[in-house]
Order: structure tokens, then sequence, then C-alpha cells
């Protein structure tokens, strides 16, 4: 019975749970087993919570906390799992720092208040790098995480404990962050789907950078529908989110599985060659890419041009990292690895008018890609630059031959769609000639999200990819050309 449940879908077990075929004490108990196996090979939940989560199960099952049953997004007692960056009361958060190692918080970070609202149940916190700093996920609190497809790789980051827990089973939803890829970036090198919403889709809630649009927080799944239903249960405005607004009156759900192809699709393998992609990921995101033939769309290379968007991306993120982080530096710098203290650095030396010069590229970038969606419907690029690396490594430092200059460089393909502020699905797409996981990036027009669920479920109803997951992690070896 536990086998399976983990082996249902998401949507599948809130089914199962409206009907009263399982209990959510059923799906914690088949969690748990499942974490137990797991565990010691990928290191992704280091916290688990199953007394608080057997509680709140108990109330779901007496009638009570069921306020929101009628409401898009209901989860009936669903298990999830909450990146350890966001609050959640009770439960030990460390936001993978040492300096907040013995935190354990007194309430909920909003969004986690509105998950269990609808029906979630908190069972882990994921692992995640220190600040949710960096594509790979390891920190001095609970070291790193291993990629579930070969456990010397690495997963990811910054929501790479999540994104191992759904490939592995788990979990059946998990949520997440993403600055420059978090949700991305390890959904493309675990082959699971994530999906960076559009600044306000969901709430921020207690971020000293409210105003800012490049930090969202949002949804990773195993299958896009499963995304969908999870991004129904965070949409929506929120009194602790200046930049929030109301969730669409079409649930993302219907969206998925409903979904039509798009009319016109755009295809770029590295921004005509603006940004350095691996030779073989170019090669299988191409070939993906054209599947969108076989559903009757038109397939062409195309995309807007990025100009200098590797600058203004470290210029915006530096200068977020001031907001978010000079007051601790001051006071605990030696407990802060050297990416963040850089970073913060780098935005305590840029001048006014750099950050302005920044601003005004940015607005650039959006007109541009603007203009770009009234020809195409979509764009889709790879959705990383390369699959999974060596884990020991903190970041990548070569990609297709080019040395990258620092920590974040090596995400530009998605920290550039970042600046855009349209909304982008990482789904798998294939796998290279060492059995690593490759994906695309499927991008849409602003609070365009329920074309970009749309495009990408017709894609994984052509590839079948996501039938291939829960898998048992597998042991192996760093590829001596990775």
């Amino acid at each position: 019975m536990s086998d399976e449940l983990i082996h249902m879908t998401a949507n599948e077990a809130v089914t199962a749970l409206r009907a009263g075929r399982v209990t959510p004490l059923d799906l914690i108990d088949a969690a748990a087993a499942r974490i137990a196996i797991v565990e010691p090979d990928v290191n992704a939940l280091p916290t688990l919570c199953l007394d608080r989560a057997r509680d709140h199960a108990r109330a779901l099952m007496a009638g009570r906390r069921r306020e929101a049953e009628s409401e898009p997004g209901w989860l009936a007692g669903l298990p999830v799992v909450i990146k350890d960056l966001a609050d959640v009361a009770g439960v030990r958060t460390t936001y993978g720092s040492p300096i907040f190692r013995d935190h354990v918080p007194a309430t909920s970070h909003p969004l986690v208040e509105r998950i269990e609202r609808k029906g979630g149940i908190v069972i882990a916190k994921s692992n995640t790098p220190e600040f949710g700093a960096g594509g790979n996920t390891f920190n001095e609190v609970f070291g790193r995480t291993l990629n579930p497809w070969n456990t010397a790789l690495t997963c990811g980051g910054s929501t790479g404990g999540g994104a191992v827990a759904l490939a592995t089973g788990e979990a059946w939803l998990a949520q997440g962050s993403d600055h420059g890829g978090s949700l991305r970036g390890p959904a493309t090198l675990c082959s699971v789907v994530g999906i960076r919403p559009s600044p306000g889709r969901v709430t921020r809630g207690t971020s000293n950078n409210l105003f800012s649009p490049l930090s969202v927080e949002g949804p990773m799944a195993r299958n896009v529908a499963d995304l969908a239903l999870f991004l129904d249960t965070m949409a929506g405005p929120c009194p602790h989110d200046p930049l929030t607004f109301d969730a669409p009156s079409r649930p993302f759900l219907a969206a998925a599985t409903e979904a039509r192809p798009p009319r016109r699709v755009a295809f770029t393998a590295n921004f005509n060659g603006a940004l350095p992609v691996d030779r073989e990921t170019r090669e299988i995101c191409g070939r993906a890419a054209r599947r969108f033939e076989e559903a009757g769309c038109i397939v062409e290379e195309a995309c807007p041009e990025l100009g200098p968007v590797d600058e203004v991306f470290l210029a915006l993120r530096s200068q977020h990292f001031v907001v978010a982080r000079e007051l601790q530096i001051a006071q605990y710098r030696d407990q802060f690895k050297p990416d963040i203290i850089w970073n913060t650095e780098q935005g305590l030396q840029q001048t006014a008018s750099r950050l302005a010069w920044a601003e005004r590229e940015r607005a650039a970038l959006y007109r541009r890609f603007a203009t770009f969606f009234e020809t195409y419907d979509i764009l889709v690029t790879p959705g990383s630059a390369t699959p999974a690396w060596d884990v020991r490594l903190r970041a990548r430092d070569i990609v297709d031959g080019q040395k990258l200059t620092n920590y974040i460089a090596g995400s530009a393909l998605t920290s550039a769609i970042t600046l855009t502020s349209c909304p982008a699905i990482s789904i798998p797409c294939g796998f290279d000639r060492f059995g690593r996981p490759v994906g695309l990036q499927i991008v849409a027009p602003a609070r365009g999200e329920a074309a970009a669920l749309a495009a990408a479920a017709v894609f994984e109803r052509m590839s079948g990819l996501d039938r291939l997951l829960p898998i048992d992690p597998r042991p192996g070896t760093v590829p001596e050309e990775a």
C-alpha cells in the first residue's frame, strides 16, 4: 500500500483523499517510510515534522481546518515539503546558515499559512544552500544534497532538496523559491517540473525586498498537472506582500488538463551565441523543441536580443543582497560563505549611476520581450547550460569551453528570464549520453502562467517522461567530460 501511494500523482492522491479511499495519515505514513529508505542516499529532507503533521491530519479528519475546501488548489490533507528558507511554526528552520542552526520560529511564513489553509500538511523542510545562494545545494548545517539519477552529481540549487524529494518519491509536492533559477535549475537537473511565477502571483510574505521583482516563491512537482494544482494553492493576494494580485478566475489546473497547443513556438539554444550552453544540451533541446510540430505548432528559431543581461543581473542581484544581508554580514561575517559576502560587497561598491543603468537596461529588455510575444506564443530554451556536474564543486566553472567568472554565471539562461518578469517552466526533455537529465525552459508573456502550463502539458503528453518517476537513488561517478 505504501509503495502504491508514493507512486500516485498529487492529483490522484487528492482525489483519493476527497473520496475517502485514503486518509492524510495513510499518506504521511507512506512518505515517512519512503523518507527512511531514501534519505541516507540523498540528504534532501534533513528536518522532519511528522508529529506536527499527524496532529494537522487528525484535525482535518475531524472536520476542522477545512474552510478552503471549495477553493481551487484544495489539497485535502496531502503532505508537502517546505524549503528551509520559509518559516514553519514550531519547526527548526535554519535558512542553511550556521547563524540560525538552532532557530525555531513561533509563526509560519504567510505562504506556509496559505498552503496549510488549503489543506496541505507540512511533513519536512527541504535542504537549500546558505540563504538560498547558489546552484549547488550544500551548507554547513546539513551538508550536501545528492542527485538521485547519479549521487556523485549535484541536484542544483537552491530548491535542490525539494527537487530530489519529488524525484525519489519522498513527497508529492514541494514549495520553493526562485531568484536566478532556483526552482527551474534543480527541476531540470533532477527531471521534475518547476515554475517561476510572475512577480506578485505568489506571496513572498516576510522578505525585506518586498518591492523587488527578482525573487519569487513557487511550486515544484513531478508533472505539469500537479504543478498547476500547487500553483492554485499558492496564488492570490496577500496583505503582507504589496505586489500580489488576484488569482485568475479559471484555475491553473484547468489550463494544464485542458491544454491546447500554442500556435507559434520560438526556440533558441543559446540566444544566438550570447550565452554559453553545452553542445549536447543544445542538440537535445533543439530536437525536443521540434516535437511541438507533432502537435501542429509552428516552430521557428528566434529569440529577443538579450543585451548585457549578465551585468544587469549582477548589479540588481547585488543590490538585492545589500538589502537582505548587509546588516547580518556586519554582525556575523565569519559565519557567511564567501559567495554571499562577495555578492553583497559588489552591491555596496556599485554607484547609484550603475544601478540606474541596470534599471534602464531591464526596462528595455522587458519591452523587447513584450514585442517578441506579439509574434510568438511561447519561447523555448534549454533549462540549464549543462547537465548536472560534480557535487563537490561549489559551482560550475566552465560551460562549453568558456571559463565562468563567478558562481552565478552558469545560470544565465534562467537569470536572463528573471529580469523579464515572465513566468517560466522547466520540464524534462531527455537525457544526455551519461544518463543525466536535460530539460526545456518554457517562457510565456508576463502573467501568462496559464499559457506556459498549457504548452508544458502538451509537451509532457508527447514525451511521457513524467512516468519515469519516482526513482530509487542511483550511485555513479562524475563523467570525465563533465
